[in-house]
Protein backbone atom coordinates (compact mmCIF):
# COMPACT_ATOMS: atom_id res chain seq x y z
CA UNK A 1 0.00 0.00 0.00
CA UNK A 2 1.44 3.50 -0.94
CA UNK A 3 1.38 6.35 1.43
CA UNK A 4 -1.44 8.36 -0.34
CA UNK A 5 -3.48 4.93 0.30
CA UNK A 6 -1.94 4.53 4.00
CA UNK A 7 -3.13 8.18 4.88
CA UNK A 8 -6.50 7.82 3.60
CA UNK A 9 -7.32 3.90 5.22
CA UNK A 10 -5.84 5.48 8.67
CA UNK A 11 -8.08 8.23 8.28
CA UNK A 12 -11.31 6.23 7.95
CA UNK A 13 -10.37 4.16 10.36
CA UNK A 14 -9.49 6.44 12.94
CA UNK A 15 -12.20 9.14 12.33
CA UNK A 16 -14.52 7.77 14.45
CA UNK A 17 -13.28 7.95 17.52
CA UNK A 18 -14.13 11.52 17.16
CA UNK A 19 -18.49 11.35 17.06
CA UNK A 20 -17.76 8.06 19.53
CA UNK A 21 -16.17 9.81 22.42
CA UNK A 22 -17.17 13.52 22.21
CA UNK A 23 -20.77 13.39 21.64
CA UNK A 24 -21.73 10.78 24.07
CA UNK A 25 -19.50 12.54 26.70
CA UNK A 26 -21.24 15.73 26.29
CA UNK A 27 -24.51 14.40 25.89
CA UNK A 28 -24.50 12.05 29.16
CA UNK A 29 -21.83 13.98 31.22
CA UNK A 30 -23.24 13.01 34.60
CA UNK A 31 -22.84 9.38 33.94
CA UNK A 32 -19.53 9.80 32.89
CA UNK A 33 -18.48 11.99 35.78
CA UNK A 34 -19.48 8.86 38.12
CA UNK A 35 -17.14 6.86 35.90
CA UNK A 36 -14.47 8.97 35.84
CA UNK A 37 -11.43 7.33 33.71
CA UNK A 38 -13.03 4.56 32.87
CA UNK A 39 -14.84 6.52 30.48
CA UNK A 40 -11.76 6.15 28.34
CA UNK A 41 -12.09 2.88 27.95
CA UNK A 42 -15.52 3.10 26.55
CA UNK A 43 -14.78 4.42 22.92
CA UNK A 44 -12.33 1.91 22.38
CA UNK A 45 -14.81 -1.17 23.10
CA UNK A 46 -16.78 0.28 20.39
CA UNK A 47 -14.39 1.56 17.54
CA UNK A 48 -11.89 -1.66 18.07
CA UNK A 49 -14.72 -3.82 16.12
CA UNK A 50 -15.68 -0.67 13.84
CA UNK A 51 -12.18 -0.42 12.90
CA UNK A 52 -11.32 -4.08 12.13
CA UNK A 53 -14.40 -4.29 9.84
CA UNK A 54 -13.40 -1.10 8.20
CA UNK A 55 -9.86 -2.90 7.89
CA UNK A 56 -11.83 -5.85 6.26
CA UNK A 57 -13.31 -3.98 3.29
CA UNK A 58 -10.32 -1.55 2.81
CA UNK A 59 -10.33 -2.13 -0.67
CA UNK A 60 -13.92 -0.92 -1.41
CA UNK A 61 -13.48 1.73 0.68
CA UNK A 62 -10.00 3.08 -1.54
CA UNK A 63 -11.63 1.81 -4.81
CA UNK A 64 -13.42 5.24 -5.89
CA UNK A 65 -11.25 7.92 -6.58
CA UNK A 66 -10.53 10.76 -8.51
CA UNK A 67 -7.16 12.18 -9.58
CA UNK A 68 -6.60 15.59 -8.87
CA UNK A 69 -3.95 18.27 -10.67
CA UNK A 70 -0.30 18.12 -8.98
CA UNK A 71 -1.01 21.89 -7.33
CA UNK A 72 -4.41 20.05 -5.44
CA UNK A 73 -2.15 17.39 -4.29
CA UNK A 74 0.65 20.17 -3.08
CA UNK A 75 -2.37 22.02 -1.41
CA UNK A 76 -3.22 19.04 -0.02
CA UNK A 77 0.36 18.32 1.73
CA UNK A 78 0.08 21.88 3.28
CA UNK A 79 -3.36 21.35 4.69
CA UNK A 80 -2.24 17.84 5.82
CA UNK A 81 1.44 18.55 7.45
CA UNK A 82 -0.03 22.21 9.06
CA UNK A 83 -3.21 20.66 10.55
CA UNK A 84 -0.95 17.81 12.21
CA UNK A 85 1.22 20.94 13.31
CA UNK A 86 -1.54 22.83 14.81
CA UNK A 87 -3.06 19.64 16.72
CA UNK A 88 0.36 19.09 18.28
CA UNK A 89 0.08 22.49 18.87
CA UNK A 90 -3.21 22.67 21.04
CA UNK A 91 -2.46 19.30 22.48
CA UNK A 92 0.97 21.02 24.61
CA UNK A 93 -1.63 23.74 25.16
CA UNK A 94 -4.51 21.71 26.47
CA UNK A 95 -2.50 18.70 27.73
CA UNK A 96 -5.42 16.82 29.80
CA UNK A 97 -8.04 18.51 28.13
CA UNK A 98 -7.32 17.06 24.51
CA UNK A 99 -8.85 14.02 25.72
CA UNK A 100 -11.63 15.56 27.46
CA UNK A 101 -10.46 14.22 31.07
CA UNK A 102 -12.05 17.85 32.70
CA UNK A 103 -15.47 16.78 31.14
CA UNK A 104 -15.81 13.65 32.72
CA UNK A 105 -13.41 14.32 36.07
CA UNK A 106 -13.38 17.12 38.73
CA UNK A 107 -10.22 16.16 40.19
CA UNK A 108 -8.83 17.97 36.88
CA UNK A 109 -8.64 21.77 37.20
CA UNK A 110 -8.14 23.39 34.05
CA UNK A 111 -8.08 27.03 33.37
CA UNK A 112 -9.59 28.40 30.29
CA UNK A 113 -6.63 28.20 27.54
CA UNK A 114 -7.14 31.63 25.79
CA UNK A 115 -3.04 31.47 24.27
CA UNK A 116 -1.40 30.28 21.29
CA UNK A 117 -4.19 28.88 18.96
CA UNK A 118 -6.56 29.58 21.25
CA UNK A 119 -6.18 33.14 20.79
CA UNK A 120 -7.18 33.00 17.28
CA UNK A 121 -10.02 30.61 16.80
CA UNK A 122 -12.14 28.86 20.09
CA UNK A 123 -11.76 25.79 18.44
CA UNK A 124 -8.18 25.04 17.19
CA UNK A 125 -8.04 21.02 17.34
CA UNK A 126 -11.16 20.85 15.20
CA UNK A 127 -10.04 22.95 12.78
CA UNK A 128 -7.07 21.02 12.83
CA UNK A 129 -9.23 17.88 12.31
CA UNK A 130 -10.51 19.91 9.13
CA UNK A 131 -7.40 20.62 7.62
CA UNK A 132 -5.81 17.12 8.24
CA UNK A 133 -9.11 15.25 6.55
CA UNK A 134 -9.35 17.91 3.67
CA UNK A 135 -5.67 17.44 3.47
CA UNK A 136 -6.16 13.67 3.39
CA UNK A 137 -8.56 13.88 0.82
CA UNK A 138 -6.98 16.39 -1.80
CA UNK A 139 -3.44 14.13 -1.27
CA UNK A 140 -5.42 10.99 -2.32
CA UNK A 141 -8.17 11.80 -4.25
CA UNK A 142 -10.44 8.85 -2.51
CA UNK A 143 -13.88 9.94 -1.84
CA UNK A 144 -14.48 8.42 1.32
CA UNK A 145 -11.90 10.52 2.52
CA UNK A 146 -13.85 13.57 1.24
CA UNK A 147 -16.86 12.25 2.52
CA UNK A 148 -15.50 12.05 5.83
CA UNK A 149 -14.01 15.18 5.95
CA UNK A 150 -17.96 16.68 4.99
CA UNK A 151 -19.35 14.35 7.52
CA UNK A 152 -16.58 15.89 10.28
CA UNK A 153 -17.10 19.26 9.49
CA UNK A 154 -21.15 19.27 10.17
CA UNK A 155 -20.85 16.40 13.07
CA UNK A 156 -18.44 19.49 15.13
CA UNK A 157 -19.86 21.89 14.05
CA UNK A 158 -24.20 21.02 14.14
CA UNK A 159 -23.33 18.70 17.50
CA UNK A 160 -20.24 18.65 19.17
CA UNK A 161 -18.91 22.33 19.29
CA UNK A 162 -22.70 23.75 20.52
CA UNK A 163 -22.35 20.71 23.45
CA UNK A 164 -18.48 21.75 23.78
CA UNK A 165 -19.33 25.94 24.44
CA UNK A 166 -22.34 25.00 26.78
CA UNK A 167 -20.51 23.19 28.93
CA UNK A 168 -17.34 25.72 28.69
CA UNK A 169 -19.58 28.37 29.61
CA UNK A 170 -20.85 26.98 32.28
CA UNK A 171 -17.37 26.05 33.67
CA UNK A 172 -15.68 29.34 33.13
CA UNK A 173 -18.55 31.76 33.16
CA UNK A 174 -18.28 35.46 32.32
CA UNK A 175 -14.46 35.12 31.60
CA UNK A 176 -15.23 32.44 28.65
CA UNK A 177 -18.47 35.09 27.24
CA UNK A 178 -16.11 37.73 26.83
CA UNK A 179 -13.42 35.07 25.41
CA UNK A 180 -16.38 33.97 22.91
CA UNK A 181 -16.80 37.51 22.14
CA UNK A 182 -13.44 38.27 21.35
CA UNK A 183 -12.26 35.20 19.43
CA UNK A 184 -13.82 33.54 16.25
CA UNK A 185 -15.48 30.11 16.43
CA UNK A 186 -13.40 28.28 13.72
CA UNK A 187 -12.14 30.31 10.61
CA UNK A 188 -9.71 32.85 12.02
CA UNK A 189 -10.09 36.62 11.44
CA UNK A 190 -6.82 37.70 9.92
CA UNK A 191 -7.96 40.79 9.12
CA UNK A 192 -8.68 41.50 12.66
CA UNK A 193 -5.36 40.27 14.19
CA UNK A 194 -3.74 42.45 12.06
CA UNK A 195 -5.80 45.38 13.08
CA UNK A 196 -4.18 44.36 16.82
CA UNK A 197 -0.84 44.28 15.78
CA UNK A 198 -0.62 47.83 14.34
CA UNK A 199 -2.52 49.12 17.07
CA UNK A 200 -0.46 47.22 19.55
Amino acid sequence: MDLKNLIALSVIIFWPVIPLFWIPVHLMTGLFKRLGLATLIFPIIFWLPLAYSLYAIKERLLFYQITAPAFLTYLGWAFFISGLALHILTGIYLRFGLIGIPEFSDKVKIHLVKKGPFAIVRHPTYLAHSMIFLGAFLISGILTVGLIAILDFFTVHVIIIPFEEKELQRRFGDEYMEYKRRVPKFFPNFMRHSCISQAL
